[in-house]
């Protein structure tokens, strides 16, 4: 799926004022020639000062772009593209938009995007699963991309593929949400040092007992966060932790299924540590089916902060971390990597880790 933008004129019959009305505007705008005549320097210039180059003296500058503020002159985007030889567009991969973290993410391109002045060309994978790599890249190239990001999440062995195509392209491209790997640019939220926050602040409280209900286990995310949680629990004495945890699939149905497993395989369960807030809600239910009292009996924290988490009964404690951020900077990372080989110098390629933070709400707060 991809999203266009697009301008256009509703005919509805009254003649052909319209179009007349329209072509009067467009006759009107103001050219590049007039905007240089007016502030008395070349058309160069003028491109010059509309591209930002540095070979403009200040005053010169500041006279151009009043002049262009006042005669409302606006730049062709086509052109100012073939000039440059660049599209100003940057492809984007995504996958799962109806869960909270993906949409988050996209807000976060979108919104950093237009600040810098790009469009995007987004692309929809149709399972988490898809694996017709070259197609996809195929097709944001014939679209003449500077750039893609690619924020569809590591599931099993996707990476590799994704990586063999990705480079053999003549574009930079920046992962989100994958494990960290030499020669390319990755951006994540750090979910191992999440998840053993969450686990080590039910510890403190007085919880002894803490089971685990993760992501899909081919998942990246859920890797990180189940063995963070398997490492505390571990040091702190609980034994058998292998069957003290339970598979979900991010969905609140499947958490509600999760903790009833959990209930059936470890009794003596006093607190979960839920890698997703949506399952949270589902393990709350079953804790409030049996009887129990939150947190005083039973506690629970989740992942991602989600809007509704603050009003769970009882509020949820939560991780969390800034997903609109990772958009913001993949953003930034890839228009960075492009104007670095526009430039003819060698990219810095990094891995970007974003540390999530806790917030203890009442579904923990257990009275020591």
């Amino acid at each position: 799926m991809a999203f266009f933008v697009c301008y256009y004129v509703i005919d509805n019959g009254n003649d052909n004022r319209n179009d007349n009305i329209l072509m009067e505007r467009i006759n009107k705008r103001p050219t590049i020639k007039q905007v240089a005549s007016a502030s008395g320097v070349s058309t160069q210039t003028v491109s010059r000062v509309i591209n930002n180059r540095p070979d403009v003296s200040p005053e010169t500058r500041e006279r151009v772009m009043k002049v262009i503020k006042e005669m409302g002159y606006q730049p062709s985007a086509l052109a100012r593209s073939l000039i440059q030889q660049r599209s100003y567009t940057l492809g984007v991969v995504t996958a799962g938009l109806k869960f909270i973290g993906p949409s988050r993410t996209l807000n976060g391109i979108t919104s950093a995007a237009e600040d810098a002045g790009y469009s995007l060309i987004l692309k929809e994978l149709p399972n988490f699963n898809a694996n017709n790599v070259s197609s996809i890249f195929n097709g944001l190239l014939s679209r003449h991309v500077d750039g893609i990001i690619w924020a569809a999440p590591e599931i099993g062995t996707n990476r590799d593929w994704v990586e063999k195509f990705s480079f053999e392209l003549n574009v930079p491209i920046v992962f989100l949400t994958m494990a960290p790997r030499d020669g390319i640019t990755i951006i994540a939220v750090n979910n191992h040092q999440g998840a053993e926050t969450a686990t080590q602040h039910l510890i403190d409280k007085g919880y002894r007992h803490i089971g685990h209900i993760s992501g899909p286990m081919e998942w990246w995310e859920s890797k990180e966060r189940f063995s963070a949680w398997k490492s505390v629990v571990g040091a702190a004495g609980q034994i058998n932790a292998d069957d003290h945890w339970v598979e979900g699939n991010w969905s609140s149905s499947s958490g509600k299924e999760a903790c009833e497993k959990l209930f059936d395989q470890y009794p003596e369960m006093d607190a979960i540590f839920v890698a997703n807030d949506q399952m949270a809600l589902g393990a709350l239910a079953v804790i409030h089916e049996r009887g129990l009292d939150v947190p005083e009996e039973f506690g629970l924290v989740g992942f991602d902060n989600t809007a509704e988490s603050e009003f769970y009964w009882p509020a949820l404690t939560t991780m969390q971390h800034d997903q609109h951020q990772v958009g913001t900077l993949a953003v930034n990372e890839t228009i960075r990597i492009i104007e670095a080989i526009r430039n003819k110098e060698t990219p810095d390629y990094k891995t970007i880790m974003l540390t999530p933070n806790i917030l203890i709400r009442t579904s923990s707060l257990r009275k020591l």
